[in-house]
């Protein structure tokens, strides 16, 4: 069952790195305008990241089983409807679907795994989930470049999809749902907020950090979040206990997750460009070289789950961040290609840990009811890791699309300090209100 779990929510990664490589291609064969471009690549991640927080609330309601099945299902139509596409309006629809059905699964699936867990089993089944979705951005590339065309990047998910949705109907063991309702209102703010916010991240890496295309849509969605927390706060039955989120474990593993990710996304994108610009890599030849950096995850996640009962979230999220810190710090100060290989698989050996160290703090301090919304909570900072980091490391390397050795330098060295900065407030981060165990 964690498998099966895990190897979905690696297809919902793979999909949005597939996208990101297949775009020229896209463009040319549907005749894609800039902003139709522009569109394909974000709706997915908007409409992923907005509604994962309803998506884990349902969950909780409804049942995490049904959740993740409905889910899934959805995902695999839109991706033949994507594959079949053949103009703009149709492609664009199924992306959105497809972050419709990636926002119900992918909180659901951690829920399941939550609730049919407990002590160090969860501790290393977090490992697993995690080593598989830190996998999926590298195994991307490779999926596109291997196969016929980029319709294949989408139709691939249906045979895989179909396969997932029968064996997880048979294993995964029906889960009850708290019952209540899911508050529309407190759900139509937080994805209309989270999906501003996003999206102004998004605009940052193109209009820069002070671009009136950044501030606004930053701005709404800070003042979406600062309407969703009076809902929350007055409603009989609010989408997010208030409660649960002034837990410091939650507070830690949000953070944790959001600066994870950003490292993660942050070594994929100017490796992306230092092996294909400086150093004349193919696609192919980029995403082979990307294997080890996914290895490194798989190795780092794996270990921080069996490490994780013993020596506490503190101990693990402080050794992945020094880790991360100092494989960025090596890219960085030599840019040559082995050496850039071998510093970027040990900074994903070290974020593979910290993602861990994220999960075990957050499910350490929520109740097996909650866990559908602290999935749903910790995969929205996922996504605002995701833009963010994007957005940061191309606002510091600004001559990107005159590249150099010392351009790229300046990401990797930003994303250095950004690590050494996280480990750093980790270590001071207060032990008081932790949960024993695991968050210790």
């Amino acid at each position: 069952m964690l498998w099966l779990l895990g190897i979905a929510q690696l297809m919902l990664i793979v999909d949005v790195t597939v996208v990101a490589i297949a775009l020229p291609a896209i463009q040319v064969d549907l005749g894609l305008g800039r902003s139709e471009l522009a569109w394909t690549a974000s709706i997915y991640a908007l409409v992923f990241g907005g509604l994962m927080l309803l998506g884990g609330k349902a969950a909780d309601v409804l049942g995490p089983r049904r959740v993740v099945l409905a889910g899934l299902g959805l995902f695999v139509a839109a991706s033949l409807l994507a594959g079949l596409a053949g103009g703009p309006q149709v492609l664009l629809t199924a992306r959105a679907l497809q972050g419709l059905g990636a926002a119900a699964m992918s909180p659901a699936a951690l829920s399941v795994i939550a609730r049919s867990f407990s002590g160090d089993e969860l501790a290393r089944a977090l490992g697993v989930w995690s080593a598989l979705g830190g996998a999926g951005a590298a195994l991307g590339v490779l999926v596109l470049t291997a196969g016929p065309g980029w319709p294949w990047v989408f139709f691939v998910n249906v045979p895989v999809g179909v396969l997932l949705l029968v064996c997880l109907a048979l294993w995964v063991r029906p889960l009850p749902g708290s019952g209540g309702r899911l508050d529309p209102a407190g759900a139509a703010l937080v994805t209309a907020a989270t999906a501003a916010v996003v999206y102004g991240l998004v605009s940052a890496g193109d209009y820069g950090w002070v671009s009136v295309q950044t501030l606004v849509p930053v701005a709404a969605g800070l003042l979406g979040y600062v309407l969703f927390w009076r809902r929350i706060r007055s409603a009989a039955e609010p989408l997010v206990d208030p409660a649960m989120l002034r837990r410091r474990p939650v507070v830690l593993g949000l953070g944790l997750i959001f600066v994870a990710t950003a490292l993660m996304i942050s070594v994929f994108f100017l490796g992306s460009f230092v092996l294909q610009q400086l150093h004349g890599f193919t696609a192919w030849e980029t995403g082979l070289s990307f294997l080890p950096v996914a290895f490194g995850t798989i190795l780092g996640s794996t270990l921080a789950g069996r490490m994780l009962p013993a020596r506490g979230v503190r101990a693990v999220a402080v050794a992945g961040l020094l880790i991360a810190c100092a494989g960025l710090a090596a890219a960085a100060g030599i840019l040559s290609m082995t050496v850039l290989i071998i510093g970027t698989s040990v900074a994903g050996f070290g974020v593979g840990a910290v993602f861990v160290a994220a999960a075990g703090s957050m499910f350490s301090a929520v109740q097996p009811q909650e866990a559908g919304v602290a999935s749903g909570a910790l995969s929205t900072f996922h996504e605002f890791g995701a833009a963010a980091g994007v957005s940061a490391v191309s606002s510091v390397a600004a001559g990107i699309m005159t590249p150099s050795f010392g351009v790229f330098a300046g990401g990797y060295w930003f994303a250095a300090a950004i690590a050494a900065a996280a480990c750093l407030a980790a270590l001071a981060w207060p032990r008081k209100g932790a949960a024993a165990g695991m968050a210790g």
